[in-house]
């Protein structure tokens, strides 16, 4: 078991941090409807929506710096800010891998939901090894 975990200590920490992350996002997200937003207000949807994702994209950047990618780059700042891009770029992926799924193609929106999900987390672990965290 341990030699496992050492080949693939990477993806395996990726993928525990990915689950956490979640967890941080929905957490948040929550917090925000069942205290200070109503969900049945759209703008205040999308608030909840852009705070959950802003904590969560936080907790995952400092996360995937020190315990996935262990980055030592002095340029945090500048790494801060490709990460956000990279995550702001599979979020638009995500929305139009999941309009032409379900507006375009009638795919069911859970089933759609779940495919999509495995792409944007390919995505975002290639975009954080081979352009956040390069060593």
């Amino acid at each position: 078991m341990r030699k496992l975990y050492k080949r693939y200590r990477e993806i395996i920490n990726y993928l525990i941090v990915g689950v956490l992350t979640t967890v941080v996002s929905l957490t948040v997200y929550y917090a925000c409807v069942l205290t200070f937003l109503d969900p049945q207000i759209a703008l205040q949807l999308q608030a909840a929506n852009v705070i959950s994702w802003v904590a969560a994209v936080t907790f995952s950047y400092v996360t995937n710096r020190r315990f996935v990618f262990e980055s030592k780059s002095r340029h945090v700042a500048k790494e801060m800010l490709t990460f956000y891009a990279a995550r702001i770029l599979t979020l638009l992926m995500d929305m139009a891998c999941m309009f032409l799924l379900v507006t375009c193609m009638g795919i069911n929106d859970k089933i759609a939901k779940l495919f999509v999900q495995v792409i944007v987390t390919v995505g975002n672990y290639i975009l954080s090894k081979f352009f956040v965290f390069k060593r």
